[in-house]
């Protein structure tokens, strides 16, 4: 099969969306298939080898420029191959382009407009670009929030067109209106364009059934999947320090603060070991979080591939309280790879997760959370146990090949379909 895949990078931080698209992309080729995965706004950051192809569309200095001065809407393309270079979207990326959703309302609007916005010179360019290509059998846009995008490609390429669901509503609910009320309504008017939507996880079908008004019998579910390679099990000796793991964006919404909490609650030799990017507008945030655990934290940075691996396999549990409905939970499932318990709030895709791979316990508030790291800690026994059968569970249910089988399936349904509604026209 051959598929064209966009993905939207995420400047020079690790995102979980780039690094599920990437990891899919790559087992889809490795089993034979032909992938096209497209990034759009920035290069994408992964922490395996990058199958993305190598030119940017939608690129993040010219949409921005393009929005806000209409002169760059009508410059030569010469301007548009300096702004689209990979070299200069990694360097601004890291925070020349305001990135907070705050201040992307109109940007995001102009983009879900697609051909009819401000920035259907951008459109039209990767239109014209896919018209060069081989076609696909089938298209798939990253999220919700390149929607405009379906109806162009449609009727570019002829092809049906599946979009992935996997978190972009804190993205919507951080929009100042009116801008989040628009950019709702041209989601849901653009609906029709999809010929299926694939969600990362049953609480996430269920959901955004609801908040974009998708009937649910149009949504798939793909339970995230990993790729295990490198991850494996090590034994954990009782030490003196019981050491508590987040691996995570350091930000607010995942909860760093409500962990560092729990863990002032704790008594005895604790620690709070942290890794995770840290956007420049959360770095007073942890900082305040040092000052107020002292010699009981430590943070990590945020590490490649190799390091997330050896920093999960030091701590003794992890737990990111995200204080926001989980969708994806990647961690949980990096974490479970290496047979490091979890520790995680009852609410959006843990459950199913940990019903899936054991693994974890789930807490209900922060009495909860509090009670759960006490008996973990005291109970060594049941963290090998938990490590155990999470470990085997990821194992089976969460694998990347799994992911791309059941991926695969829906592909091949739309795909079917399509032929079956030109066969009737």
């Amino acid at each position: 099969m051959r598929v064209l895949s966009l993905t939207a990078g995420a400047g020079g931080m690790y995102c979980g969306t780039c690094l599920r698209d990437n990891a899919l992309a790559a087992e889809l080729i490795r089993q034979g298939h032909d992938v096209l995965l497209v990034p759009v706004y920035t290069p994408t950051l992964t922490d395996e080898e990058n199958v993305s192809y190598p030119r940017v569309f939608l690129g993040g200095i010219s949409v921005y420029l393009q929005q806000h001065w209409s002169l760059f809407r009508h410059l030569p393309a010469v301007f548009d191959r300096l702004w689209d270079s990979p070299w200069l979207l990694r360097r601004v990326s890291s925070g020349s382009i305001p990135v907070a959703p705050k201040l992307l309302g109109e940007l995001t609007v102009s983009t879900l407009r697609g051909e009819h916005g401000l920035l259907r010179r951008e459109v039209r360019k990767l239109i014209d670009w896919l018209k060069t290509e081989s076609a696909p059998d089938v298209v798939d846009l990253p999220y919700t929030l390149l929607i405009g995008l379906a109806k162009p490609i449609r009727e570019a390429l002829n092809r049906p067109v599946c979009c992935t669901l996997q978190g972009e509503d804190l993205f919507l609910e951080g929009l100042r209106e009116p801008w989040r009320s628009e950019a709702l309504a041209l989601i849901r008017q653009n609906l029709g364009y999809v010929d299926a939507f694939i969600a990362v996880s049953e609480y996430y079908a269920d959901f955004m059934s609801e908040y974009l008004s998708i009937p649910r019998s149009r949504i798939e579910t793909v339970p995230l999947g990993i790729n295990l390679e490198g991850h494996g099990w090590v034994d954990r000796p009782a030490g003196d320090t019981f050491r508590i793991g987040y691996f995570a964006r350091i930000a607010p919404e995942k909860g760093l603060h409500v962990l560092a909490d729990a863990v002032r609650r704790l008594d005895g030799a604790v620690r709070l070991e942290a890794a995770g990017f840290v956007p420049s507008e959360h770095k007073t945030y942890l900082a305040g979080i040092e000052r107020a655990l002292g010699d009981r934290f430590r943070y990590h940075g945020s590490p490649d591939r190799q390091g997330k691996i050896r920093f999960l396999q030091s701590v003794d549990v992890l737990s990111v309280p995200s204080v926001y409905n989980e969708p994806k939970g990647l961690f949980v499932l990096e974490a479970l790879a290496n047979g490091t318990p979890v520790i995680e709030p009852r609410a959006g895709a843990y459950p199913e997760i940990l019903a899936r791979t054991g693994g974890g316990v789930l807490f209900d508030n922060s009495d909860g959370l509090v009670e759960a790291l006490r008996t973990l800690k005291a109970e060594p026994d049941l963290r090998l146990r938990l490590g155990e059968d999470g470990f085997a569970g990821v194992r089976e249910h969460h694998s990347i090949a799994r992911m791309a089988h059941r991926t695969l399936e829906v592909y091949e349904h739309v795909q079917h379909r399509d032929h079956k509604g030109a066969a009737g026209r």
